[in-house]
């Protein structure tokens, strides 16, 4: 609870996964997937209730030892391919027989994404007074250096003339949405479904480091070098 808001935190994971299989309980640095997310919303000194919302038994199971609180299994018909997240979000607060101020989406395939990064995303929540708030991080790459191509692979008007001879360092900063961090009234998502409202929404800036997103194979390596280095370092500190 955080000044008497009540939230809730829900980590949404299905077992459907097509480009990187059983990715939410693929193990990672010698735990699941899913266990990073919620290691880091149960020790949050805000979220009030952590949930999971999964289709699959297996990952339902898995969720458990980690001392997951799994209050229903989502119908099949919220785990297809086009199933959109806030669905998600929608059915898990229909479904709870609790009433909360704000709602928290916890991706799983940000393992990332600390403790400290979601008890301050919250804080900046309320601090801004947001509807939602969500998380960001600096490109790794700026967008004025990409385009489309065609079939013929012709780069002609590519680029923007003002860009050609640009340094990566005089480039505007440009930020992506990073998957780890959606936060947003109970109210506000019940009633436009979406976390990207109009007004009042605001960014959550992480490091590129937490907000490592994992979809393929690559993020799953990063990732996992990661958390080794990271494990090395406290190690050491020892």
């Amino acid at each position: 609870m955080y000044n008497g808001k009540k939230i809730l935190a829900i980590i949404p994971a299905r077992g459907g996964s097509k480009r990187l299989p059983n990715k939410n309980i693929l193990e990672l640095n010698g735990k699941p997937l899913i266990a990073y997310s919620i290691e880091a919303a149960n020790k949050s000194r805000y979220i009030d209730k952590v949930i999971l919302s999964s289709e699959s038994s297996e990952i339902c199971s898995v969720a458990k030892c980690f001392n997951a609180d799994v209050p229903f299994v989502r119908p099949h018909e919220l785990a297809e391919d086009e199933t959109r997240s806030i669905d998600v979000v929608i059915h898990a607060i229909n479904a709870l027989e609790e009433e909360f101020d704000d709602v928290i989406l916890l991706q799983p395939t940000s393992p990332l994404r600390t403790t400290e990064d979601i008890d301050r995303a919250i804080e900046v929540h309320y601090e801004k007074e947001a509807i939602s708030t969500i998380g960001v991080c600096e490109m790794e790459h700026s967008p004025l250096w990409a385009n489309t191509l065609d079939e013929s692979l012709s780069m002609e008007n590519f680029l923007d003339d003002k860009y050609n001879n640009a340094r990566s360092q005089d480039l505007p900063t440009y930020y992506r949405i990073n998957g780890a961090f959606y936060m947003s009234r109970v109210s506000s998502v019940l009633k436009n479904e979406t976390f990207f409202v109009k007004r009042d929404i605001f960014a959550f800036l992480m490091s590129q480091e937490d907000s490592v997103d994992i979809d393929t194979k690559l993020d799953f390596i990063v990732a996992q070098a990661i958390l080794k280095e990271r494990e090395d370092k406290c190690q050491h500190i020892m």
